[in-house]
């Protein structure tokens, strides 16, 4: 089968790969419909994150067609359209039990389970498509791809939605979800959020329907800016305003309730602090760059609420520790539990309230995968969500 394969930094390519297998009893293997490139596989993209091989097929959001089903499968059969979960779970672990998915501690196989462990303390879940930290799974963006504990993860769509209403239930949209829940929104409610990606808009989207009065959302790219303000959001362009005087002006010098930090380890921008983070991550001395969570943690009122959903994948200098314990703040964040968020979001999308289309930008074959990395990774005005079609010939220009 044709795949996006990882090759080092900035080399995503198409190859030709074996098909997948069945390989335990609980397995499924689906014919892949409809993928899409995640703002946070542009940590792989960009060589941050470690655990990556050459060969390793890319991608954690897709959707498709079982075609085979291993026999410990009671769920599925074939002929089903599902969407599948990024997070891998087992479904009846201490966490799972739970419904905290993101930490199941059966996913992630014991060989590559000891090194997430050494890492962060404890190992973490599987992830598809996403370093051997997580599990080395094979990912979607691809013509098939094997699901493991399959009777768990996917869902069916109903027949009444397209792939591109549904797509994004596999990671993004239950992400901004639970990014706004974490922010434990009260009537009357700020929402400041940082970052106007995919994640950022659905927060946004997310926050209101939550019955957020005022969500306030920052960035620097016009055109995502635009989709943020269609939303209903106010909004700051952090080239030409000082971030933190706009939102106590907004705010009555008080600052908002709660804040969502969408931007994660590779903050943009020229703030001292980040051309600081920028220097030590290029000498390998530091992970991440946090200038967004920095600049969250200063701005969120006393006693507010800081969510993170933003990817963060090691360690961190100059972390406001003194802001973060003397303005008496809460922080929530995590990988996301999608397997428990699916279906209250698919309910929604079918009654309307949650429109999951607005954002794509393109539409390409799978063999123009390596060309929506480009586009996606440098040109992010113009790029906000790339949707890449298997069974799509040619681009439409879309």
């Amino acid at each position: 089968m044709r795949a996006i394969t990882w090759h080092g930094k900035k080399d995503v390519r198409v190859d030709t790969v074996p098909d997948p297998e069945i390989v335990n009893p609980r397995d499924a293997i689906i014919e892949i419909s409809s993928t899409a490139i995640c703002g946070s596989d542009l940590h792989l993209y960009d060589g941050v994150i470690p655990g990556m091989r050459t060969g390793d097929i890319l991608g954690h959001e897709f959707m498709g067609e079982v075609v085979e089903v291993g026999t410990g499968n009671k769920k599925l059969r074939k002929g089903q359209r599902v969407v599948v979960p990024f997070v891998i779970a087992c479904g009846s672990c201490f966490f799972c039990e739970k419904q905290q998915y993101s930490a199941c501690d059966n996913s992630n196989p014991a060989d590559k389970a000891d090194i997430s462990h050494a890492a962060y303390g404890h190992h973490i879940s599987g992830f598809f498509g996403y370093s051997h930290l997580t599990g080395g799974y094979a990912g979607g963006q691809a013509e098939y791809v094997r699901v493991p504990y399959s009777d768990v993860g996917p869902v069916v769509v109903p027949e009444d939605l397209e792939d591109e209403e549904a797509l994004f239930l596999s990671d993004i949209l239950p992400t901004g979800w639970m990014a706004a829940e974490n922010c434990e929104i009260e009537e009357g409610d700020t929402v400041a959020v940082w970052g106007c990606g995919p994640v950022g808009l659905f927060a946004i989207q997310s926050a209101l329907l939550m019955g957020a009065a005022q969500v306030i959302a920052i960035d620097h790219y016009p055109n995502r800016l635009e989709l943020a303000r269609g939303l209903g959001a106010r909004i700051v362009n952090y080239k030409n305003t000082d971030v933190y005087e706009a939102l106590m002006e907004m705010t009555g010098g008080i600052g908002p309730d709660a804040a969502i930090d969408a931007v994660g380890m590779e903050s943009h921008g020229f703030a001292p602090d980040n051309i600081y983070d920028y220097a030590k991550q290029t000498l390998m001395l530091q992970s991440d760059r946090a200038h967004a969570l920095r600049q969250a943690l200063y701005a969120v009122r006393k006693g507010g609420r800081v969510s993170v959903p933003g990817a963060y994948g090691g360690f961190v200098d100059k972390f406001p520790v003194g802001a973060f314990m003397q303005k008496g703040l809460t922080i929530r964040t995590g990988q996301t539990h999608v397997q428990k968020y699916i279906p209250r979001l698919l309910d929604m999308i079918r009654e309307g309230r949650i429109d999951t289309t607005f954002l794509i930008s393109h539409r390409l074959p799978l063999e123009e995968g390596p060309e929506g990395y480009r586009k996606f990774a440098f040109e992010q005005n113009e790029t906000t969500k790339v949707v890449l079609k298997p069974g799509m010939t040619r681009s439409n220009g879309l």
